[in-house]
């Protein structure tokens, strides 16, 4: 048989709001929030130089219901430059760009066919060989039936792919959708399982594939990493699937040693030779630094300045270099010293699952104006607290002790 080649896509969140850049100087803002339509660009210039058979795109192209006209228009664009070039697409939307938002309405290119809210198959017939392609859109933001049920089995004489922007049955990082598990796709018998919804890249199973890509950009610090998507080669002997980058920039985080450090231009020097080294090997990049084998002396420099001071001054070394370097965040790491009471706190707040974090929180998330601008909790949020719970109690029994 014939191979086929496509690329596997999903998580574009066109337009994304990126909340929370304050803390970024703000000669930065344009940059940061035009890098999803920066890294779709990317996608486009691939796919055109490249030309694989088709496309797939699974799911929450649009970040929001009410999808941006730019984001539809922009979208639109990249579309015709595909047709173009004789590549068709095959799209589903996710939970995000469901199909009840109320948007401005585009006529999509003729090479791209749109899965509606119903499971159905799409064929195509490329060098002789027949491809099918299942999937569905969602209707609605919640989808909590096991859509994977209403996918049809397999037979031997095509190659059969499934599209479905969903999540494992019982994950707790994410709020799940069209759930599913891992025996649930086997049973089906497809070539390739071609997953949306997740943004952290991992494949559940390798063989037949069963591939979440992640998403294209990261949007914030929970998304670090280089973001991309598939570049996939299939047989009905093999599969061979290849990461692609897209990333406009990066959320990463980055460790500088204070060994040996007594002087503040030291330690300036420093950071500066660790950032510039990992500019030259990633590129644009948020990260969050944390100062790490901090001795008494390096911990003197900060005593008569604050950490909100050394920040800035961080920042306004980088502001200007291309590819841009943005500390975003200062951390130091400082001896790990417990109290009866800080062990106590950290036991129990160990002890918490999401829903006794929900209900800590409710007057939060409750609020009638605050709460539409909060994301939902989730474990990776959960995670990220407690770390920084650590470090206040850390740095406060420091202090306790001088």
């Amino acid at each position: 048989m014939t191979d086929v080649r496509f690329l596997h896509i999903a998580d574009l969140h066109l337009d994304s709001p990126f909340k929370g850049i304050s803390a970024i100087p703000k000669n930065r803002w344009k940059d940061i929030r035009e890098s999803t339509f920066h890294a779709f660009s990317n996608i486009i210039a691939y796919a055109i130089e490249h030309k694989p058979d088709f496309v797939l795109i699974v799911g929450d192209i649009y970040d929001g219901e009410n999808r941006s006209l730019r984001a539809q228009h922009l979208f639109q664009q990249g579309m015709e430059r595909l047709q173009a070039e004789g590549i068709p697409l095959y799209i589903c939307y996710g939970n995000h760009d469901h199909l009840s938002g109320n948007w401005v309405r585009f006529q999509l290119p003729e090479n791209v066919y749109v899965f509606g809210e119903s499971v159905e198959t799409k064929t195509l017939k490329l060098n002789g060989e027949i491809v099918h392609i299942t999937g569905f859109s969602y209707k609605e933001r919640h989808i909590r039936e096991a859509m994977h049920s209403f996918y049809p089995m397999a037979d031997n004489d095509a190659f059969h792919i499934g599209m479905l922007h969903g999540s494992v049955e019982g994950n707790t990082e994410h709020d799940v959708y069209a759930p599913f598990r891992k025996n649930d796709l086997l049973e089906k018998g497809y070539d390739y399982w071609a997953l949306g919804h997740i943004h952290k890249r991992q494949t559940l199973h390798p063989d037949p594939p069963i591939v979440y890509p992640g998403n294209t950009q990261s949007r914030h610090r929970n998304e670090k990493g280089m973001k991309g998507f598939y570049d996939v080669t299939l047989s009905k002997n093999k599969v061979d699937f290849t990461f692609i980058p897209t990333s406009a920039f990066i959320y990463d985080t980055l460790e500088v040693s204070c060994e040996g450090i007594v002087h503040a231009n030291e330690l300036i020097q420093r950071i500066d030779q660790s950032l510039n080294k990992f500019r030259e090997e990633f590129g644009n990049a948020i990260v969050e630094l944390t100062l790490i084998n901090m001795t008494d002396e390096t911990r003197e420099i900060f005593d008569t300045s604050s950490k909100e001071e050394w920040l800035t001054i961080i920042q306004e070394s980088t502001e200007t270099t291309n590819p841009f370097l943005i500390v975003k965040e200062l951390h130091m790491e400082v001896p790990t010293i417990k109290l009866k009471e800080s062990t106590m706190v950290l036991e129990l707040i160990n002890e918490w699952d999401i829903q006794d974090w929900k209900r800590v929180l409710k007057d939060v998330y409750q609020h009638p104006q605050g709460s539409r601008f909060i994301p939902a909790m989730n474990q990776n949020d959960v995670e990220e607290t407690i770390k920084e719970v650590e470090q206040m109690l850390s740095e406060v029994v420091t202090t306790k002790g001088e």
